[in-house]
């Protein structure tokens, strides 16, 4: 099969979709199948991946460095051309989604479109617009998108009654990410440790996150702080970039939590996550915006328990009592959760094992590749009717 994917995000952003595409695309190539990305050119950054395509771009550093695709390229018209495409796989409802789209039309074959967000959590990435305004426009303009596909997928069951109340009327299909095995062999979690002076009878929370408002980032830092501030055992350890990150390094500084907070920054090199998951004890994360929420996903594979609000996304993958804790969004119950798990090794331990056997049936990228692969020959086997 020969699959075209179209996304308004990619390398060397290492973000959920650029990593969504990562792991498909690999999978797929294992199992002899041909893939080509076509994304937005990233000014100073060279693929090693020939069959990646970049269209031209306006470099945009609003809030994090994305570069907008222009959906016009005469030389990606040449080579889309030549291309014997079975089908194509839309990440996004615009920019060069409607590029996906036109070519799916042209070339009379199946359009797939992944809905990875709940757009209306992202209009603070929407600057000089009213967000109620930009949320109603941002939802409207992909409930259009997805209706014109062939099929719909969501990462999560947890998403589909929420498209469909906004007007999705496609067929949807549930398929996670999976996680690469490969890429959490002999992870060096004390390597980690050592780097940042966490000692080996610490316990030492994670969160791997964006750090943007749509995460949720402050509610869940607060909280770790205030646990961290009451408990001479715990380290609390923040892995990411984004806006918010000089605010929470200033509020660690105001409650002298500085030697019990670290700033990791972002981790760029994908062979290096793992060894920041091993070093953790315990993942925290307390996004509302996710519909898969991928790095749940592989921090359970990592053996971590987590410690989650309840939210799309993570309400599908955290089984509250045996892998780790879905709470209400609030601080009192957050703590909580947090605290039990702090002072039971036991339970702790048991959580974990749990998370990583449950990762492992469930969310291996093998087992998610094929899922994929059956709703493409679905589109492909319905179009020929």
């Amino acid at each position: 099969m020969k699959i075209a994917i179209f996304t308004n995000n990619y390398l060397p952003n290492v973000y959920g979709v650029p990593m969504s595409i990562e792991t498909f695309r690999k999978e797929f190539e294992l199992l002899g199948h041909e893939v080509f990305i076509f994304a937005p050119n990233f000014p100073g950054y060279s693929d090693e991946n020939k069959n990646v395509f970049r269209y031209p771009s306006l470099d945009i550093n609003i809030r994090f460095r994305l570069p907008l695709g222009i959906p016009c390229s005469r030389r990606m018209d040449k080579i889309l051309e030549k291309l014997n495409l079975d089908v194509i796989h839309s990440q996004h409802p615009n920019l060069l989604g409607s590029a996906a789209w036109k070519w799916a039309k042209k070339k009379n074959i199946p359009l797939i479109f992944t809905w990875h967000t709940l757009y209306d959590q992202y209009t603070n990435f929407v600057p000089f617009v009213p967000q109620k305004f930009a949320a109603h426009w941002i939802i409207k303009n992909a409930v259009k998108y997805a209706n014109k596909a062939d099929a719909v997928v969501v990462p999560t069951p947890s998403v589909v009654p929420i498209i469909e109340k906004w007007g999705v009327r496609n067929k949807i299909f549930p398929v996670a990410t999976g996680v690469v095995d490969k890429e959490f062999e002999n992870p060096d979690g004390e390597k980690i440790r050592k780097k940042y002076g966490v000692k080996e009878d610490e316990i030492l929370l994670l969160i791997i996150s964006r750090i943007t408002e749509e995460k949720n980032v402050e509610f869940v830092f607060e909280v770790m702080a205030e646990i961290a501030s009451k408990k001479e055992n715990v380290k609390c350890m923040l892995v990411g970039d984004g806006y918010l990150l000089p605010k929470l390094k200033i509020f660690s500084k105001q409650r002298g939590l500085e030697k019990k907070i670290i700033f990791a920054g972002l981790i760029s090199e994908r062979n290096e996550i793992k060894n920041y998951y091993a070093a953790g004890d315990i993942f925290v994360y307390a996004s509302k915006s996710e519909t898969q929420g991928m790095i749940l996903t592989e921090a359970m594979y990592a053996g971590l328990p987590i410690v989650a609000v309840k939210a799309p996304g993570a309400e599908n993958i955290v089984e509250s009592g045996e892998t780790g804790f879905l709470t209400k969004e609030g601080k009192k119950d957050f703590f909580k959760a947090i605290a039990k798990l702090v002072e039971n090794e036991k339970l702790r331990k048991k959580s974990g094992e749990n998370a990583a056997k449950i990762a492992r049936e469930k969310y291996a990228s093998s087992i998610c590749a094929q899922k994929m692969l059956k709703v493409y020959r679905q589109a492909m086997k319905n179009q020929m009717i």
